[in-house]
């Protein structure tokens, strides 16, 4: 818990930095002004993700835009979503763990499979993104953010035991990321590189999204 409340402390320093101190070349998308904060679209990504502790594997997403709270920041709330299996070494140990607490409370020795484990994660996540115009009608960005990971293991051997209680948690996490944007009048697509860190597990992954406009542009976007 201590280090999902520092995770959250530093994202709010790093927020607070980028509103206060947007680059000069951002300052022409948009005058801090809060009615350039409104819906103006939503996206559908897919990604794949590489992971410490899990098998690699695919994500899907959802991102609104809700436009730009300062110069040059925008506001991206998401949702995304990934199943994998953990890594054969990770069901390992925990099978180590699971025969010594067997040993310990009976004496007898254990041998304890737990065959193949899964791991989900249903993310809700709210970023940050400082956003450059550049040559070529196109828009870099760079972030962070903040979010919370609702963590679910499932598994034959695992079902209503201590282990899927381990796995089964509600987790604190934060990410940083860069990405290419391509803007048009009612449409636009991008791609993304992402670093997510959460208490025990963290993950790169590259996503691609395409973003349907509800409202408009802000200035200096096209």
């Amino acid at each position: 818990m201590k280090r999902c409340l520092a995770g959250f402390g530093a994202v709010l320093v790093l927020i607070g930095s980028m509103v206060g101190g947007t680059p000069a070349a951002a300052q022409e998308l948009a005058d801090f002004d809060y009615e350039n904060l409104s819906f103006r679209g939503f996206a559908l990504e897919a990604g794949h993700l590489w992971g410490r502790r899990i098998e690699d594997t695919n994500t899907l997403g959802l991102r609104f835009d809700l436009g730009y709270l300062g110069p040059g920041v925008r506001v991206v709330p998401h949702f995304t979503y990934w199943s994998s299996e953990l890594k054969r070494g990770e069901v390992a140990r925990l099978e180590t763990s699971v025969e010594r607490l067997i040993e310990n409370q009976t004496g007898e020795p254990a041998d304890v499979s737990l065959g193949t484990v899964d791991w989900s994660d249903r993310m809700l996540g709210l970023d940050a993104q400082a956003v450059w115009a550049v040559p070529g009608n196109l828009l870099t960005f760079a972030g962070v953010g903040a979010a919370v990971h609702f963590l679910n293991g499932d598994g034959a051997a695992i079902s209503g035991t201590f282990v899927e209680d381990l796995l089964d948690s509600a987790k604190a996490g934060f990410n940083v990321h860069v990405g290419l944007e391509i803007p048009w009048e009612r449409f636009r697509m991008y791609g993304v590189g992402r670093f997510d860190v959460l208490e025990d597990l963290n993950y790169l992954e590259l996503r691609v999204g395409g973003q349907i406009m509800t409202g408009p542009s802000a200035p200096g976007e096209r």
